[in-house]
């Protein structure tokens, strides 16, 4: 008995439904393997071993290399995982604020993305050198951290010259970097607040006046 095109067509949404279905489950096994790395690394500094993250997920260790080639591209997708959820998290606010109010929007963000991210920032510094991949994810971290910015302190920037103006972006930068934040937050013993007050501060002096000097 030959099949009629309708019964094809009657056949092919259940099949993409199960194929679908598959995708999604896999996905989500990937994003839950993601979170298990990360939340391994928030309570330890030391690279998780595959049978540790697969415990904590709660899949085999076959199930963590069916969906990763191996640890360093897990640590390359987990990477690529908080720059998307950094980048959904943090948008720029009071772009147009006053002084005050832009260095200390620009800071709370920036605080919030060190505590989330500190612990696998240590990681890929102690691992970064052997993966070009996540040498390039380092540095458009960096970046990422300079263009927000550029956004913020654009009234102060736009009175310097070009040599000037990179500088104290590189300077910004080094400030706020992920390792800065920590020592605030584990060798000094401060607070949230208290942290992101010492950033407030020390970028308030930094940035020029809205106004050139006068020669």
């Amino acid at each position: 008995m030959k099949t009629s095109e309708a019964d094809l067509s009657a056949k092919q949404p259940n099949k993409r439904g199960r194929i679908d279905g598959r995708r999604l489950r896999s996905e989500r096994t990937k994003q839950l393997i993601l979170e298990a790395f990360l939340g391994l690394l928030r309570e330890s500094p030391s690279m998780p071993t595959a049978a540790q993250i697969a415990e904590r997920a709660g899949y085999s260790v076959r199930s963590v290399f069916e969906r990763f080639a191996d640890l360093n591209a897990l640590r390359v997708a987990a990477v690529d995982y908080q720059l998307a959820q950094a980048a959904a998290l943090a948008p720029p606010r009071h772009v147009d604020g006053d002084r005050q109010t832009r260095i200390r929007s620009q800071v709370e963000t920036r605080a919030g993305t060190c505590e989330r991210g500190v612990a696998l920032w240590r990681v890929l510094l102690s691992t970064g050198a052997e993966s070009e991949e996540l040498k390039l994810r380092l540095r458009i971290a960096r970046q990422r951290t300079i263009d927000r910015f550029e956004i913020m302190y654009r009234p102060e920037l736009s009175t310097l010259g070009d040599a000037e103006r990179r500088h104290l972006l590189i300077a910004l930068e080094a400030l706020t970097d992920m390792e800065s934040w920590a020592r605030l937050r584990e060798f000094f013993d401060l607070s949230f607040e208290e942290a992101c007050l010492v950033w407030v501060r020390a970028i308030d002096r930094l940035l020029p006046g809205t106004q050139p000097a006068q020669g």
